[in-house]
C-alpha cells in the first residue's frame, strides 16, 4: 500500500488502511460465496449465446382425461372448482409447476402451469368434464436457461438473481478498489478497463 498513506494524517493512514482491509475481505468471502451463482451465470450465458448447440428440443405430449362434470358445467361461473380441477391435473399427470392462468370460457375453461423448462395446457369441455392437455419439457440445457432468465421461475428465484446481481457488483468494486491500492499495478489495471470498456462500446457500435 506504500506510498498511497503518504501525506496523511496518522489517523487518515488508519482509515485508509482499514478501508483496504475490508475491500480485500470483502472481496474474497462475496467472491467465494458467490462462485457458483456467477460460475451458473457464465455457463448459461453461453448456452443462452449459442441455441443451436445446446438448446435441445422441448419434448411435447397430448393426453386426454375425464372430469367430474358437476365441476364445470354450472351456470355461475364463481362455482366452478378450481381447487378439485387443479388437483386433479397434477396428479394425474405429474404436474408441479405453479399455475399461471385460469380462464373460464362459456364452452371450456383453460388453465395453464408454467415452470423453468416446462408447459402445461389443459382445456376443459363445460359441457361433460372431458379435457385435453399437452405438456411440454425442455431437458436440463432448457430447464438452466430459464433459470437463467427467471422466465417462470417465481418471485424466490427473481430474488435471488437480484442477490447475485448485488454480489457481482461487490466484487467488481472491490476489485477495482483493490487495484487503487497497488501502486505499481494501477495505471496499468485502469488503462486495460477502460480498454475493455472502449472495445465492448465498438463491437456494440459497429456490428450490433
Amino acid at each position: 500500500m506504500g506510498n498511497i498513506n503518504q501525506k496523511k494524517s496518522p489517523a487518515g493512514i488508519k482509515w485508509n488502511r482499514k478501508f483496504a482491509e475490508a475491500s480485500r475481505w470483502l472481496h474474497i468471502y462475496v467472491s467465494m460465496i458467490s462462485f457458483a451463482i456467477v460460475l451458473f451465470f457464465s455457463v448459461t450465458g453461453i448456452t443462452l449465446n449459442h441455441p443451436d448447440y445446446f438448446a435441445g428440443e422441448m419434448k411435447e405430449t397430448h393426453e386426454k382425461g375425464q372430469m367430474n362434470k358437476a365441476w364445470v358445467n354450472l351456470t355461475d361461473t364463481a362455482k366452478i372448482a378450481k381447487l378439485e380441477m387443479v388437483e386433479l391435473l397434477r396428479k394425474q399427470h405429474g404436474i408441479k409447476a405453479p399455475v399461471t392462468e385460469f380462464r373460464m370460457e362459456e364452452q371450456q375453461c383453460a388453465i395453464s402451469f408454467r415452470g423453468p423448462g416446462y408447459a402445461a395446457d389443459a382445456f376443459v369441455n363445460r359441457a361433460d368434464g372431458s379435457y385435453e392437455i399437452t405438456l411440454l419439457k425442455a431437458g436440463a440445457i432448457g430447464i438452466l436457461n430459464d433459470l437463467h432468465k427467471g422466465r417462470d421461475s417465481g418471485a424466490k428465484w427473481a430474488v435471488l438473481i437480484d442477490v447475485s446481481a448485488i454480489l457481482m457488483i461487490v466484487i467488481s468494486l472491490t476489485g477495482i478498489i483493490l487495484l487503487l491500492y497497488i501502486k505499481r499495478k494501477r495505471i496499468s489495471g485502469i488503462a486495460w478497463a477502460l480498454i475493455g470498456l472502449v472495445l465492448s462500446f465498438l463491437v456494440y457500435k459497429l456490428w450490433v
